[in-house]
């Protein structure tokens, strides 16, 4: 399916896919999955579809890795054109536009010759594709105003391997745009090398010198990426996204890698940690909460498999919250929505009943325990 062009001439362009880049790309593909359908099919009930849809992939790469992998642009734009709902989406030129930057020269010829390897000329296919030269945080926004993306969903993808540098300013923009969401990455040294910062460069990233400082000053090496990651996820919350997720993504193998996910919607939200529980664990990934300092993650447990086990994470993060005061379970399942990396509302009332056996949860209210059950920690035990 996925075609190749000349080997010749790669090297310095090409490199080798790490296993939690395939297990992020994984991920996207799962979510797109979902996004597509959702802003591109008429709903049967109002006829109501959007006019434009805009995905910008704003460090593009050169299309494939080494072992002929398909990098990003290919896998989304083939993703597309063969989703299983292509029939629905009214896919057309001036409705669906995917943008492609890149600033090596190398890498953006090697990215528009494998595109045309693999789809033929770009002109031809039933959406527009874009594939600029540029930089991700200088030439985002012209682009996207230039191909008339405002006023309707624009999905951001800024996953760089190396610093973030894309101006708040950018995430803002899109922050204000309708129904529109970023996904930001950052790579697995990005929070150790701090010798190499540029306080300027990072004004314009977290929108100020006062609120990256603590992270900076941050001296434990355990903490250090935990503070830098909460800054960033603080940073899309000032620019306007209402949620606001920060994950870390552990390879069986190799290094790990770090995501923000910024979105105004809700449903937004539940699509991206849905895709988290669909994605294949074949290679050992986990996504994990940077909240967890306790034990190590159980797995991919099955969203509908919670009954008798549980979690780590989950149980420390339950924790965590009832630490703050007695709350009811509906409240915790709002709590893991909206503010812990992969946990769905519907894993509180399941993990109330296992840590109620237990003994590391009671619950404060009469009757059987429901969502709508008051729950705390249990008193501590005099000396």
């Amino acid at each position: 399916m996925v075609g190749s062009v000349n080997g010749e001439g790669t090297m310095g362009v090409l490199w080798k896919l790490e296993p939690a880049t395939a297990a992020k790309h994984r991920l996207y593909q799962r979510y797109l999955d979902a996004w597509w359908p959702i802003l591109l099919q008429t709903n049967q009930r109002t006829g109501y579809a959007f006019p434009r849809v805009t995905l910008l992939d704003a460090f593009a790469g050169p299309g494939r890795y080494e072992g002929k992998e398909p990098g990003s642009p290919v896998f989304i734009l083939d993703r597309l054109l063969n989703h299983h709902a292509v029939e629905r989406m009214n896919l057309s030129r001036s409705r669906v536009h995917l943008v492609f930057i890149e600033r090596d020269p190398a890498r953006y010829a090697h990215l528009v010759s494998e595109l045309v390897a693999v789809f033929g000329p770009l002109e031809d296919l039933p959406v527009r594709v874009e594939v600029r030269r540029g930089e991700a945080g200088k030439d985002s926004l012209p682009i996207l105003t230039e191909l008339g993306a405002w006023g309707n969903p624009i999905l951001g993808i800024f996953d760089s391997w190396g610093s973030v540098n894309v101006p708040l300013e950018v995430m803002a923009k899109i922050a204000r745009n309708r129904s529109s969401e970023v996904i930001t990455t950052f790579g697995p040294n990005w929070f150790s090398r701090r010798e190499e910062l540029n306080a300027d460069l990072l004004d314009t990233v977290f929108g100020g010198r006062g609120f990256w400082t603590p992270a900076a000053d941050e001296a434990r090496p355990d903490e250090r990426w935990r503070a830098w990651l909460g800054t960033y996820r603080d940073a899309l919350k000032r620019a306007g996204f209402g949620y606001q997720l920060q994950f870390k993504l552990v390879p069986r193998t190799g290094q790990h890698l770090y995501l923000v996910f910024g979105t105004g919607s809700e449903a937004g939200l539940r699509a991206m940690k849905d895709a988290m529980w669909k994605v294949d664990d074949r290679d050992g990934e986990s996504f994990r909460d940077p909240r967890n300092r306790g034990g190590a993650v159980a797995g991919q447990i099955d969203l509908f498999q919670m009954e008798e086990t549980l979690d780590p994470e989950l149980a420390e993060l339950v924790t965590q919250r009832l630490a703050r005061g007695d709350v009811t379970v509906e409240a915790v399942g709002r709590w893991l929505l909206t503010e812990t990396s992969r946990w769905m509302p519907t894993h509180a009332l399941r993990a109330a009943r296992v840590m109620r056996q237990d003994g590391s949860l009671v619950v404060q209210s009469a009757g059987k325990l429901t969502t709508k059950s008051v729950v705390g920690l249990p008193a501590p035990v005099n000396s």
